[in-house]
Parts: C-alpha cells; structure tokens; sequence
C-alpha cells in the first residue's frame, strides 16, 4: 500500500541524535550476569543487570541453547510490548531450539523487574510515555532509545557472540525499538518488527487507541503544551528516522488494528530504502498470527546462514 506521510522531522534531527549517540556511545554499561536455573535442560539461562540512559539498573535475560558449542554465536535481542516484560527464559524457547542466543530486555519502568530513575519535572497523565514529553533531552522515548541501544552493546560484547550477526526484535512497542535500534546502531544486521509502534506519532496521537491514548490525555489536559509535544515526539517518530534503516527488515501489519495503525506502518515501510518485507493481514488487529512466527524464524535462518 503506498502511503507517504508528510515528515515531520525538525532541521536539527540529525545534530540531535549524532549529539545523543556522542554523550551515550561511551557510558558504561556496568553489565554483569549471574546464572539461573530454569525447567529447560538444555539451555543456559543467565540474568542480566546493565545501564542504559542513566543509572538506573536494567534487567533481562541471556540464554545460550547448551547443545551446540557457545562461540561465534547468532544472537536475537528482543524488546518486549508495552507494559510487558522480559519474562521468563521458556517464552525464547523457538529461537534457542534454532542454536540462537537471546538477550531479553525490560523497558524500564513497566511490568518487569527493571524501575526508572529518570526525573520527573512535569505532572503526567496514567502510563510512562508523558513522562517529560514536552523536553525531547529528557523525555521518556529518549531514556528507552538509548537503553534499546545499549542493549545491543553489551550483547555484541558477550564472549559467545558473533557480533555480526545480531537481529533486533520486537512486536508493538518492541517493534517501533527494533526500528530505532535499526535505525540509530550499526550493530544489528537485521530487523524484524511486528505490528510496530512509535510510527507517524502526530497521526496517532489522534487515532490510535494503544499508548498514545496516554499522550492525547496529557494535551487535552493541558492543551497549551501541544506544540511542544508535538515536537518531542518528532524526534522518535520513525517516520523521520525510517530512512536510515539499510539492513534487511521484515514487517507485519495488521489491518484492522487500531493500536498501531495500519497506514502509520505502511508510512514508515515506505520510507526504508534498505531491502524490506511486509506482511499484510487483512483480517487480523493487534496481534502476531502462528504463521507470521514461522516466517519470522524462516527470515532469520535464512540470513545468517543457519542449516
């Protein structure tokens, strides 16, 4: 479907995110991993504590399938949905059973065991996304941007990974911070983002019934700060980041979801030049169908060369 939706990108976009990746590329990660049991025999679960935007600790799990030699291994980084978690190592269990390592994160301040140290200076409506959302340096998005990324940093550094071939994944919010992390890093070769989120926000913010909701609340709250939102959420939109994404890219849609819209997402597709696929489902909302799975595992196989 060809949509084209207007960017919405502010002449310093560039300077801003080149100016973030600067500040936070040398922050260290202060990462550490200690083992954990878990009912899979044949995997080896480790539970990881990191720092991404500030020092807040983040959680999530390692898991390195235990029956083949863990060295120059694929890994998956996973970016769960909104108010979800990294779970428990089990919920992996596809990409481990295809000799994957996996690197589950929290999103911090949500329904895991990571919390959020990131100031609040401004009332907010329910949820996280308005925290600090009328200051893009100190907004919400721009903590998780940079906690997404550095995700991929301690997981390219792990002994056991071939740092060549990390693929981002995620569904719904997961899947916008798979873009962004596509978008922002050099690290991963490929993205895979079902049903994303944090595209064409403006459009959203008066649409969509997910997270957004949270946003639309806080204007209609306080209507004087619409503006200001506005331009916070322009430097996350993937509609203006879209195309810096060069690696290979599988996308779902679903179009009867009113979460993340449909035609946001097909505005984002068609500004990735790099060489991408989405799947269209007609009949099916906010969701990622049995079928689509198995062609996400398919995608991967296929690019990194596994037999």
């Amino acid at each position: 479907m060809r949509i084209d939706a207007p960017s919405t990108a502010r002449d310093d976009l560039d300077r801003f995110w080149e100016r973030t990746l600067a500040e936070f590329g040398p922050k260290p990660l202060n990462g550490r991993r200690e083992k954990r049991d878990t009912p899979l025999q044949f995997v080896d679960a480790y539970r990881v504590t990191y720092e991404g935007f500030d020092a807040t600790p983040l959680h999530g799990w390692f898991l390195l399938p235990a029956f083949v030699p863990q060295r120059n291994l694929p890994c998956v980084v996973h970016y769960h949905g909104y108010t979800g978690s990294s779970g428990f190592p089990e919920e992996y269990s596809q990409w481990l059973l295809m000799g994957l390592a996996v690197f589950a994160v929290d999103v911090r301040g949500q329904g895991g065991e990571t919390g959020n140290l990131l100031p609040q200076t401004f009332g907010m409506t329910k949820g996280w996304i308005t925290q600090g959302i009328t200051d893009k340096e100190r907004c919400y998005y721009r903590a998780i941007a940079v906690d997404s990324l550095k995700a991929l940093e301690w997981a390219g550094e792990q002994p056991e990974i071939d740092p060549s071939r990390i693929a981002v994944v995620g569904s719904s919010q997961g899947g916008g911070l798979a873009l962004i992390a596509a978008a922002l890093s050099e690290k991963p070769a490929l993205v895979l983002a079902n049903i994303p989120n944090m595209c064409q926000m403006d459009f959203g913010l008066l649409n969509s019934t997910g997270s957004l909701t949270e946003a639309a609340e806080f204007v209609a709250r306080f209507p004087d700060k619409l503006d200001q939102v506005l331009d916070t959420l322009s430097y996350f939109d993937l509609v203006n980041l879209a195309d810096r994404i060069r690696i290979p890219a599988l996308l779902s849609v679903g179009l009867k979801d009113t979460v993340c819209l449909p035609e946001t997402i097909f505005a984002v597709y068609n500004r990735i030049p790099g060489p991408k696929t989405i799947r269209v489902y007609p009949f099916t909302g906010h969701a990622v169908v049995p079928g689509h799975n198995r062609l996400m595992l398919q995608f991967v196989r296929e690019h990194f060369g596994l037999g």
